[in-house]
């Protein structure tokens, strides 16, 4: 990391500079454009379900719309929010990440389809796996900054940090969600390394993890996970029963062949693929642009976490470039599952894909993420001395060309 090891807490104002960096305007860019992409695919990936369901061909849309502008919002705010303020409060929000989790297993939580994962007040509801996210790269970056020294050692480094996987795995797993769980502990493991952990430090903590996600399954073989794992090798030996989404899956990645059906003319949206706006609309994208249109997507996905990479290596400081890293690796491994499972590399699972699949509270996390990491690209001492070698550029021009002297034959001076 580029970045300096010291954050400057007491003035979170950004740049100090007269002059406000603009920050990375093609991550912006990519970003607008995926979430534009997502609310037509998800328009089209539901527009026979809500028909035959009675809800109008619009219902997703609208609500696809507006959490798209709330997510928009949430980018722009933070874009201009300083991100040093996290550091502050990177302790109260892990303790209020992990709270949150807790009160799934009370009455707050809400129960579908065998899983509590979410809370509802009224007419609002929350994932406290998506919030736990977030505070866990808050909260690691904090403890890694505030105690730069300890990331080397086993008791104070170490330990904690493995403690705090095992917990949030833990609690996200009993919802259950093991994707999630994985995710979150990716997240947290990735950002150990970046913070300098020593390397036999993490092979450790993987191969525990590791170890401790097999004896869970092992030790159970009537939960779902098992089930989904023994049924991966062989996805048609049930394809009208546990696997059925994910054979409708297969076919309709299939039916799009090389160049897709066209915009809006998927088969398998119609009534076959369950639920195609959320987990597995990857699949629909798939039958609707073909092999084309995902690799291009894809493409997409990969330049953004090229950018997000940027952006971490140029951070102001080591705060900023552990967030960073852990946005970008959460990115990253998002992408990876969701297109894994959709296209049967993986166990089925449900991980969104960001941007694309319908989900508000999905959405305002990405995209408030990556409002975070615009902020931390304006405030990036790489961009400002960039900026200032133009400006220095564009008047030695001016000055030059202020003294060509001209003279009646036409040569010039």
């Amino acid at each position: 990391a580029k970045g300096t090891n010291n954050i400057d807490i007491d003035n979170v104002s950004g740049v100090k500079s007269k002059a406000k960096q603009r920050g990375d305007f093609f991550l912006f860019f990519l970003v607008l454009a995926l979430i534009l992409f997502g609310v037509i695919m998800i328009f089209s990936a539901s527009y026979y379900s809500t028909i035959s369901g009675g809800k109008g061909p619009f219902y997703y849309l609208i609500r696809a719309g507006v959490w798209a502008i709330c997510g928009y919002a949430a980018m722009i705010v933070l874009t201009f929010f300083p991100y040093q303020v996290y550091y502050k409060i990177a302790p109260i929000a892990a303790i209020i990440g992990i709270a949150l989790l807790v009160a799934l297993f009370t009455p707050l939580g809400a129960t579908r389809g065998n899983a509590s994962r979410w809370i509802e007040i009224g007419g609002f509801t929350l994932m406290p796996g998506e919030v736990a996210k977030i505070t866990a790269i808050w909260f690691v970056a904090w403890f890694y900054t505030k105690f730069e020294k300890r990331s080397k050692s086993f008791i104070q480094g170490f330990i904690p940090m493995a403690l705090l996987t095992g917990l949030y795995f833990y609690l996200i797993y009993k919802q259950p969600n093991l994707s999630t769980a994985l995710i979150v502990c990716g997240i947290v493991i990735s950002m150990v390394f970046f913070a300098g952990a020593r390397f036999h430090h993490i092979a450790l903590l993987i191969g525990a993890g590791i170890a401790g996600v097999a004896f869970l399954i092992i030790s159970n073989p009537e939960a779902e996970h098992m089930k989904r794992i023994m049924g991966y090798w062989d996805p048609f030996s049930d394809a009208q029963g546990e696997f059925y989404q994910l054979v409708q899956s297969l076919y309709a990645l299939g039916l799009g062949g090389f160049s897709g059906l066209g915009p809006g003319r998927s088969i398998q949206k119609a009534l076959y693929l369950p639920e195609a706006q959320n987990d597995f609309i990857f699949a629909i994208i798939g039958e609707e642009f073909g092999f084309i249109g995902c690799v291009a997507l894809l493409l997409v996905f990969l330049v953004l976490i090229w950018r997000c990479a940027l952006v971490t290596v140029n951070a102001p400081d080591r705060f900023g470039m552990l967030v960073g890293a852990g946005i970008t690796v959460m990115l990253a491994l998002q992408v990876i599952l969701n297109v894994a499972v959709v296209t049967g590399l993986l166990p089925p699972t449900g991980v969104t894909l960001p941007f694309i699949s319908y989900g508000g509270n999905a959405m305002l996390l990405f995209a408030g993420a990556m409002g975070i990491m615009m902020n931390i690209s304006r405030q990036s001492p790489v961009n400002a001395v960039a900026r200032r070698g133009k400006r220095q550029k564009s008047q030695t021009q001016g000055e030059a060309e202020t003294n060509v002297i001209e003279f009646p034959m036409g040569d010039r001076v």
